[in-house]
């Protein structure tokens, strides 16, 4: 209530420059340290650098269900994979254990502090099959603007701390410079429909792909429905399953209860191999 209030009484400018100065004091007074803890099936080493990612990483993980699923797909060794929207690296060092050495992950992250994170924590684990680009995924090559935050999101999410500008690239630009992924892992804060609109030669080759679809966090105020994503995937040409936060058993997309899909869910698209 309070919040709402100061939001309506506080000029935007002043607000959002009193948030930014907040956000700098976080980053700037967080005490960095790195711990060691079994995300799945890795033990891994991650450098914690402000306090969304110790709330997210410091503790032991199960196996991601999409990982499990992928499995039965096109992860594995010597496979490539995109990871668009991959904060600290955690979930790309999940991958890259996944592929191997012989495999490759691209791990494409917007915001430049999530990036170097996510680089250190590359080089903690010795992961050098692992690449690194800062960089937003949109449908069309450019910029992309950005609030001031932890994680990545687009002032039509979230203008918290006011915006800056990004490189922005799409996911067929990538497969231009990288080849063809076996995986794609999408989780890219309301904006995982224009980065399907991106990838329309990536997916003509049919990889293997995971969703975090946005539903009223995002996904609508970036002007896309769950309907328009899940059409990039029809049955003819993949098997899809979902599960949510709470309910962590992945179900076929057909099976799954309406009341899933009107909330932020997990998609995951395997191509049928006949």
């Amino acid at each position: 209530m309070w919040k709402t209030i100061l939001r309506a009484l506080v000029p935007t400018p002043l607000r959002q420059a009193i948030q930014r100065r907040r956000l700098d004091r976080v980053l700037a007074n967080y005490p960095v340290r790195q711990v060691r803890h079994k995300y799945g099936d890795s033990e891994l080493v991650v450098e914690l650098t402000d306090p969304l990612g110790e709330g997210w990483y410091d503790h032991d993980w199960p196996t991601l269900p999409e990982i499990a699923i992928l499995r039965s797909g096109g992860l594995r060794t010597g496979g490539v994979v995109f990871d668009l929207g991959a904060h600290h690296g955690v979930v790309a060092l999940m991958l890259a254990r996944e592929v191997g050495s012989t495999g490759k992950v691209i791990a494409v992250e917007a915001l430049p502090h999530n990036a170097e994170t996510a680089r250190r924590n590359r080089q903690l684990n010795e992961m050098s099959w692992i690449e690194v680009v800062n960089a937003g995924v949109t449908g069309v090559e450019g910029v992309l603007r950005l609030s001031h935050n932890l994680n990545a999101t687009t002032p039509e999410a979230s203008d918290h701390g006011g915006t800056f500008e990004i490189a922005a690239v799409t996911v067929d630009s990538l497969r231009e410079q990288y080849g063809q992924p076996h995986v794609l892992f999408i989780d890219v804060e309301g904006m995982e429909l224009e980065a399907l609109r991106g990838a329309t030669r990536t997916l003509e080759a049919r990889p293997d792909v995971f969703v975090e679809i946005h539903t009223g966090c995002g996904l609508e105020a970036r002007g896309g429905t769950v309907a328009e994503v899940i059409a990039f995937f029809p049955a003819e040409h993949y098997n899809c399953y979902v599960h949510t936060e709470s309910v962590q058993i992945p179900v076929c997309l057909t099976d799954a209860p309406s009341a899933w899909l009107r909330e932020r869910f997990f998609l995951t698209a395997v191509r049928t191999r006949r």
